[in-house]
């Protein structure tokens, strides 16, 4: 499997497709020591955040190390300030649907340590690059992806993956493997490792995995789903 630390190499725009990630720092290292440990990212969306803490402690005590608190959740950066001021360690705390510059700031100073947005935004990819937090673009076509990865991105959201599934996944690094893609949309535990095996970095997992726990569903059901999820893809 291809991981975000293969692709990094000097970015002088000289290299074929210019498969180079341009930036690095603590923030980066965390969430890529995170991926490694297990390389999925939990969304969290909701009609509310007041139980987003409580679903996250769950899933990392599951061995899940990156959580995505979305924008588009009532609350939600509040829920991340909070839940950022005493965060555990080994814990990649993220914003999803980031879709403004102003929200990649708000975000970041409310304890977000990466951004996850679901298109490719030049404006919010070089806010994060400012910022110094790693960004993870949403893109879909080779055009798209190659387009955020030379405007700074970490890593590439591939969405939404299950349109393409993991033949498309496997097509698209045949020509671009260098640039580091996490599937996410419509993954199923089932379909996890197929696209592990294709090439995927981690997976973005919504619903599938986090259930109906935001919304007040069984915390030891997702205890038992992300244990199933991660004893399935080897973790």
């Amino acid at each position: 499997m291809t991981t975000a630390h293969d692709a990094r190499a000097p970015h002088d725009g000289a290299a074929a497709n210019d498969q180079a990630a341009p930036h690095d720092g603590p923030a980066h290292e965390g969430l890529r020591a995170a991926l490694a440990a297990a390389p999925v990212i939990a969304i969290l969306r909701s009609t509310s955040a007041t139980r987003f803490a409580e679903v996250t402690d769950t899933l990392r005590a599951s061995g899940v190390r990156a959580a995505e608190f979305t924008l588009t959740t009532p609350g939600v950066l509040d829920a991340l300030r909070e839940y950022a001021a005493d965060a555990p360690p080994g814990l990649a705390l993220g914003a999803g649907t980031v879709t403004t510059p102003a929200e990649a700031q708000a975000a970041v100073e409310a304890g977000a340590t990466y951004l996850i947005t679901p298109t490719t935004s030049a404006e919010v990819i070089a806010e994060a690059v400012r910022l110094g937090v790693p960004v993870l673009p949403g893109a879909y076509t080779p055009t798209e992806i190659l387009t955020a990865w030379r405007a700074g991105a970490t890593m590439v959201k591939l969405f939404p993956a299950a349109t393409g599934g993991p033949e498309y996944l496997r097509a698209i690094r045949a020509p671009l493997p260098g640039i580091p893609l996490v599937p996410t949309g419509g993954i199923g535990a089932a379909d996890a490792p197929a696209y592990l095996a294709a090439g995927a970095t981690a997976l973005g997992i919504g619903s599938p995995l986090v259930g109906d726990a935001c919304e007040g569903g069984s915390l030891a059901a997702l205890a038992d789903r992300a244990a199933a999820f991660l004893d399935g893809i080897g973790r």
